[in-house]
């Protein structure tokens, strides 16, 4: 994989997954799609990641879509955008479901597609001068691939007036939305994260997994009886295993799991 548009470290458990291209603000064009992808892939199934932070090199998380990439775009077929726009949906798609959990550390901008790729995050934190925008409209697009996660995030009321309007909003707006969880200095980010990707290596490895997989499986579902099952069988599984056994053990001898950070 070339580091040139996006740059992949790995420390201590922790991946950093940097877009790299700072020149632009770190906008999409389809190459960067494409890596950005595959290097999440590589270290959703790499045992040796346990949490994973996504950041942007330079002054901004992401501006969104390339405007260079975006014109060539006009230019195609109608098979060839559906083609080329599934990529972005798989993109999100894979950190969306990535077996490990997702951090955005956000600072700058991050409009269009940036803001998708913070609602696809499992936590965001955002520097209090990080600014935020659903802009496609304003170039006569619409946020349709990046929509499931934002909705999901934001609600649809909320949606609603951000898609229509465009408008910018604050990181403060942003954590009243429920776009991103908490805000902080500037000087601050980087800190908070890394306190943050420390707490979830405390957690059992295979019960974060299965913690961020039961969110996706409940949520917006009846509490019926296909529900309870699913739930009970969920449990009965985690209890059966090996890491359970381990973290149950390790809490009444009163000393760290296996699994704990050093």
């Amino acid at each position: 994989m070339s580091e040139e548009t996006v740059k992949v470290a790995v420390e201590k458990g922790v991946a950093s997954v940097t877009l790299n291209r700072p020149a632009v603000h770190n906008a999409f064009d389809d190459a960067l799609i494409a890596r950005l992808t595959e290097a999440l892939r590589e270290v959703g199934e790499d045992p040796g990641v346990r949490v994973v932070v996504l950041r942007g090199a330079g002054k901004s998380f992401s501006a969104g879509a390339d405007l260079n990439w975006m014109q060539r775009m006009a230019g195609y077929s109608r098979t060839q955008n559906l083609a080329d726009a599934m990529g972005l949906a798989q993109l999100l798609h894979t950190l969306d479901t990535l077996p490990r959990p997702t951090i955005a550390a956000v600072h700058g901008a991050a409009f269009g597609g940036g803001v998708g790729l913070v609602a696809a995050c499992d936590i965001a934190v955002a520097a209090e001068t990080a600014a935020f925008s659903l802009s496609e409209v304003r170039l006569g697009l619409i946020p349709a691939v990046i929509s499931p996660y934002v909705v999901a995030a934001i609600g649809a009321r909320q949606a609603r007036r951000y898609f229509l309007t465009a408008e910018r909003f604050d990181a403060g707006e942003a954590r009243r939305l429920g776009l991103v969880h908490e805000v902080t200095t500037p000087e601050a980010l980087e800190a908070r994260v890394t306190a943050i990707a420390t707490e979830l290596l405390r957690g059992g490895p295979g019960a974060i997994g299965a913690a961020k997989n039961l969110v996706a499986a409940v949520a917006g579902r009846p509490v019926d009886t296909a529900l309870m099952a699913d739930t009970a069988r969920r449990i009965a599984d985690i209890r059966a295993g090996e890491e359970a056994r381990e973290g149950v053990g390790a809490f009444l001898e009163k000393r760290k799991p296996r699994w704990f950070p050093e």
